[in-house]
């Protein structure tokens, strides 16, 4: 048993020392982001947003994580009538930044954010579902918070559950 945690204790801070070693790396490079995933309204994990009279949720199906780790996923956001709009975004853990790759709406689908710059997560209207992905499932400190499956897996976990290595199976 202490073995096992020894090893999955250096196995974290090993990912997070390269998650960090790669946005502080002057080579370091964003890969190019792949295409939006078909949008899912159903099975969505629901985002606890105060403040908002949207209903938000992530799509755990979208949930990735780039070999030049960012965490992308598509966040959907719905209102009181209906309407039903996506947003295809990436985190950069190391630096606390956003960056929309594309959005989606009803008329048009999928549409191509251009020149998308990345953006400092901040605690305003356009940011607090972003923030919130980030500190509640797709960040561990400065790295990602692991695969995609621990990321959906706190997500959906009670405050003092989430990060929990312990319970990693």
């Amino acid at each position: 048993m202490q073995r096992s945690f020894l090893a999955l204790a250096l196995a974290g801070a090993s990912l997070a020392a390269s998650a960090q070693l790669a946005f502080d790396h002057p080579d370091w490079k964003e890969l190019e982001a792949p295409p939006p995933p078909p949008l899912r309204t159903t099975g969505l994990i629901p985002l606890e947003i105060t403040g908002s009279s949207l209903r938000f949720g992530v799509d755990p199906a979208s949930i990735s994580v780039g070999s030049d780790s960012i965490v992308r996923y598509v966040v959907v956001a719905t209102s009181s009538t209906g309407t039903t709009n996506a947003i295809y975004e990436g985190l950069r853990c190391g630096s606390g930044e956003v960056k929309v790759y594309a959005r989606h709406n009803p008329d048009s689908g999928w549409v191509p954010a251009k020149d998308s710059p990345w953006q400092v997560l901040q605690s305003t209207a356009n940011y607090r579902y972003s923030l919130y992905v980030a500190r509640n499932g797709a960040c561990f400190g400065p790295a990602p918070n692991g695969p995609p499956a621990q990321i959906a897996r706190d997500l959906r976990r009670p405050p003092d559950e989430k990060f929990d290595r312990a319970r990693i199976r």
